[in-house]
């Protein structure tokens, strides 16, 4: 069973002319191995967090990229003895490159393809003892200012502006809304219970 925590809640605003971006950040606890979702932009939140968990970027064997947006993934090169997970394989500092087949290896993590946002975007599902959570990225999130409604029709519709295809992007969010109990949208406070069970 997977252990599953936020380290940094996400954030999309706008202070004094500048935006503000950073996604949410979550710890998995799985089979020994201590992995790292979206590690986002803001060092210091992150570093902060880690240190509460008594852990160090040197302590995180996977760093797992929803996609590859800046705001997502700025600061996976702090984690330099991490393998890093993207939607297509595995790779390592030394130049290493491998598939990953859907799963990180060692682990009971699974990784499912849920396009739109963008079309090579991942969603990563854990089995734990609150059911099964999926840490979500920009499947489903709001801006800060945004009202966040979690019931099933606003969760599947809402307007993303930076989705690549519409059509992908709610054929995903149905697909996850099926198979999770808990979801953890990148740019949200909090989870979000699935309704759709």
């Amino acid at each position: 069973m997977a252990d599953v925590k936020i380290l940094v809640e996400g954030y999309v605003r706008e202070e004094d002319g500048t935006e503000m971006v950073s996604s949410t950040t979550t710890l998995i606890r799985d089979s020994g191995k201590n992995i790292v979702v979206d590690p986002g932009m803001n060092e210091p939140m992150l570093k902060e967090s880690l240190n509460k968990e008594n852990l160090t970027y040197d302590d995180i064997d996977y760093v797992i990229l929803t996609h590859t947006h800046t705001d997502h993934m700025l600061l996976t090169a702090l984690f330099r003895k991490s393998r890093v997970v993207d939607p297509w394989s595995i790779f390592t500092f030394d130049g290493k490159s491998v598939d990953h087949e859907g799963k990180v290896p060692g682990t009971t993590i699974k990784l499912i393809k849920t396009p739109g946002h963008d079309l090579s975007h991942i969603c990563v599902i854990a089995k734990s003892e609150k059911g099964v959570i999926v840490v979500a990225g920009d499947l489903f999130w709001w801006g800060d200012d945004e009202e966040q409604k979690t019931d099933r029709e606003s969760l599947v519709n809402h307007k993303d502006p930076y989705m690549k295809n519409k059509e992908q992007l709610i054929e995903s969010r149905k697909k996850i809304l099926e198979i999770a109990d808990y979801i953890i949208p990148v740019h949200l406070i909090g989870w979000i219970e699935s309704l759709c069970k």
